[in-house]
């Protein structure tokens, strides 16, 4: 069996899906990998590494013919991509796609008539975590954002005893105490910062409190704030407009703030009205880790970096990226880890569908739409698309 890795053609993405040493994992499990020139070179992985590992280097034609299954890091799967004509017949692709947040590329792929595996959408179970990219993203992206707000602050981050006298250390809320979280609050803390963090899963307070930050406590009832995979639970209108103000205070005491709160297949939850950042001190840091998904704070613009009543508001849409070399380490493993599960000993493909990894990722197979939330999902598009087009006909 062919496993083909593609470099990545969305702007700006500097990680590769596949590194030497994980490649050579996939050797050991009799795969032929097929790395496309200059691959990883962005990620400080050149083609010689990959060959002495036991990988083959082809032209992006010949990757994309040859594989029976395709790795990158960001799969493309809308219309506009010509590449998808080049696939192999009865090609698996998997990647990070986002299939709740674009529902309708999963249609157009699925007339392609390939299968697809969501990085997405891995199960949180125990025998999953080794293959949980999200969470090895979220953990690079957690501790840049710490590095990015520290580059960007007029503060330092420790308190130092001087001659010239003693300056305060900073203080940074983090909003979210999920992977990402959790690694902005350790990482904050190396640095000497003084950490405070807030969550609406109570059950997150001890691992909070592990790595050295306080926990903020809100009157606000959300219950356990989790859901049945331990990720926050989304709240209602009020219960954020609540949250907003309950944290303006904190928010305004704080030198950098970073925000981590996202919802798959929806926009992330607004938690900084722009009363908050106004009332901010001049030269605070926002770094707003949900800005892909329209960002934490309202003033956010994706993809920028901005300055708004004196606050420096970082909307970087895809921080793992500026880490490629170990972003990329992380996930060629996730990768690697989750082949094993679709390898049988003799080295050929086997997408087991009682398996409940694979069932929890596997989006399409053979271009049939196989993952019961994205078949409720598509229904649902396609019931309002109907409405929508009665409204019209009237």
């Amino acid at each position: 069996m062919i496993v083909g890795v593609a470099k990545e053609s969305v702007t700006e993405e500097m990680r590769v899906a596949m590194t030497p040493s994980a490649a050579a994992s996939l050797v050991k499990l009799k795969l032929d990998v097929v790395i496309e020139t200059g691959a990883g070179r962005a990620a400080g992985f050149d083609d010689a590494a990959y060959r002495e590992k036991g990988a083959r280097i082809a032209g992006r034609a010949a990757v994309f013919a040859l594989a029976d299954v395709l790795l990158q890091v960001r799969v493309s799967i809308s219309s506009e991509n010509g590449d998808l004509a080049a696939l192999k017949p009865g090609c698996l692709m998997i990647g990070f796609c986002d299939p709740l947040g674009a529902p309708h590329n999963i249609v157009n792929a699925g007339e392609m008539g390939i299968s697809l595996i969501s990085m997405e959408l891995i199960p949180r179970i125990t025998r999953a975590q080794a293959m949980d990219a999200l969470s090895s993203q979220a953990n690079i992206a957690g501790y840049k954002a710490v590095i990015m707000a520290a580059e960007a602050s007029p503060r330092i981050f420790p308190m130092l005893m001087t001659a010239a006298g003693t300056l305060q250390a900073s203080r940074v809320f983090v909003i979210g105490a999920g992977v990402a979280g959790l690694q902005a609050i350790a990482t904050a803390r190396r640095l000497g910062a003084v950490v405070s963090a807030f969550d609406v899963r109570a059950a997150v307070k001890e691992q909070v409190q592990s790595v050295g930050a306080k926990f903020i406590e809100l009157p606000l009832e959300t219950g356990d704030g989790q859901d049945t995979g331990c990720y926050a639970r989304a709240l209602t209108p009020d219960q954020l407009r609540r949250q907003s103000e309950l944290m303006a205070k904190v928010i305004a005491e704080s030198d950098v703030v970073i925000t981590t709160a996202a919802i798959p297949g929806q926009r992330a939850p607004m938690l900084i009205p722009a009363a908050a950042v106004k009332a901010m001190r001049l030269g605070s840091v926002i770094v707003d880790l949900a800005a892909e998904h329209g960002g934490n704070c309202e003033l956010t613009e994706p993809g920028q970096t901005t300055i708004k009543h004196g606050v420096t508001i970082i909307g970087h849409a895809n921080i793992p990226a500026t880490v490629p070399f170990h972003a990329s380490s992380m996930y060629a493993n996730n990768l690697a880890k989750l082949l094993a599960l679709l390898v049988t000993k003799a080295g050929e493909l086997n997408i087991n569908r009682s398996d409940e990894v694979i069932a929890g990722c596997l989006v399409l197979h053979r271009g049939e739409v196989v993952h019961p939330r994205m078949k409720e999902l598509l229904a649902a598009t396609q019931s309002a698309a109907a409405k929508d087009l009665k409204v019209l006909s009237i």
